[in-house]
């Protein structure tokens, strides 16, 4: 069976994307999937955050989108169980001057997945993609959400966090509309939230009131433990498993189940 394809998309910085990519992965994984990060992002967090070092990342995800390695070649175990990840490198800044000019240039990473036969994490196929995006519409998001069968939105509990949405949303109904009809919304994640905060609960009701149910239940809180474990190289399921941000994200992996669950069955 094929393994269900999310992309973690928002063109705003600092919302969560990464953080929600490593530890979802990792929640997944604890619960039994086989999970694929792909970190699309030049910055390469994703990779960092889980322990990769630079000179380990001899093959990457530029390989993969321009033609010159399959995604078994690219994967590298993670010291997470069960999770495998296709790092990045600065080498993706210019992937767009590589591929601008080519007519598939938004389906290199749909073609790159096609190839994913030979690829198994302990002896067993992948069940999972995440792609981690950039924080841009660019090219590089424009593959993920061409590739992806749905798109997970972290949204941070700040004052501006619809006015980036809605850009979002547009750009997904174009692809939607014209070189991916599957896509889907898989789920909106509230991220950094914070109890104390006035303006964290009034931002949650607006973005609640409107997407409604596309907000995921679990909304995950600003928490000192999620921001300290990237710097261990590290998920916060590892560094801290009991910490409010790691048990948040244990409960956001079971909701995106059951959402997979139920796109499946529509």
């Amino acid at each position: 069976m094929a393994p269900r394809i999310l992309t973690l998309a928002n063109q705003k910085g600092g919302v969560g994307k990464t953080t929600t990519a490593i530890n979802l992965a990792t929640a997944l994984a604890a619960i039994g999937e086989r999970v694929l990060i792909v970190d699309l992002d030049p910055q390469g967090n994703a990779s960092t955050g889980l322990g990769i070092s630079r000179t380990d990342r001899e093959v990457s995800s530029y390989d993969l989108l321009v033609g010159e390695a399959t995604v078994a070649q690219s994967a590298i175990m993670t010291s997470v169980p069960n999770v495998a990840i296709v790092p990045s490198t600065m080498d993706l800044l210019g992937v767009e001057l590589t591929i601008a000019g080519q007519a598939d240039r938004a389906f290199k990473l749909r073609n790159a997945f096609k190839q994913l036969g030979d690829l198994t994490i302990n002896e067993r196929p992948v069940s999972y993609i995440l792609i981690d995006c950039p924080p841009s519409l660019n090219l590089l998001t424009v593959n993920s959400l061409v590739a992806a069968d749905a798109v997970l939105v972290p949204l941070q509990c700040e004052f501006f966090a619809l006015e980036g949405l809605s850009q979002l949303l547009q750009t997904i109904e174009q692809i939607r509309s014209t070189l991916n009809p599957r896509l889907a919304i898989q789920g909106v994640v509230m991220t950094m939230f914070d109890k104390r905060n006035n303006l964290s609960e009034q931002v949650l009701a607006d973005v609640r009131s409107e997407m409604g149910d596309l907000v995921y239940d679990t909304v995950i809180p600003r928490n000192v433990r999620l921001s300290e474990a990237p710097s261990y190289g590290k998920p916060a399921l590892l560094y801290d498993l009991k910490c409010a941000g790691s048990q948040a994200y244990l409960r956001l992996a079971t909701e995106v189940i059951r959402r997979e669950r139920q796109l499946n069955a529509a």
